[in-house]
């Protein structure tokens, strides 16, 4: 075989395979890291959507973020579409690492360590937003969650005028 017909064969083989590689090591998602750490991952923002509502995430306000048992991270852009997300998927608490990125401390917290408002403006509408430090006009993690799941949240009109008074 000449020369040149090696080179024609091993050229494309060899292009195709730097091409894989550089589209594999440019464009890998934060949610397809192997997150062995289990702490929350950054990002950029609209590269991301939520897997319960499909919006995408823009900038960390109100933002979740669980890692599961295979240690994948899922990215929320309300804590409210994490709670459901976890319902669909019929994922335990105690088998995810939750983290929360608060609207006082500006960080992501343990989410079952944070106090959540009943009426802050998030991008889903429930109106759970987290904080690091407890006010008197706040609830834990169990009562939001409770309320998240029961549908007692500022989505709900009524829900809304009762706290809102509109």
């Amino acid at each position: 075989m000449k020369r040149s017909n090696i080179f024609l064969i091993i050229f494309p083989i060899i292009a195709i395979a730097l091409l894989l590689y550089f589209v594999n090591t440019t464009n890998t998602r934060a949610d397809q890291i192997i997150n062995k750490k289990q702490k929350p991952l950054e990002f950029k923002d609209n590269t991301l959507q939520c897997p319960q509502c499909h919006m995408y995430l823009v900038g960390k306000k109100d933002t979740a973020q669980i890692i599961t048992a295979d240690y994948k991270t899922h990215f929320f852009d309300d804590v409210g579409c994490a709670i459901l997300w976890m319902r669909d998927q019929n994922i335990e608490l105690e088998s995810v690492k939750f983290w929360v990125f608060t609207r006082d401390t500006k960080e992501y917290i343990n989410a079952y360590d944070a106090f959540y408002s009943l009426i802050d403006d998030t991008p889903m509408h429930y109106g759970f937003g987290a904080y690091a430090k407890n006010q008197s006009n706040l609830i834990d993690f169990n009562a939001m969650r409770l309320k998240m799941l029961r549908g007692e949240n500022l989505s709900d009109p009524k829900i809304r005028k009762n706290l809102l008074g509109s």
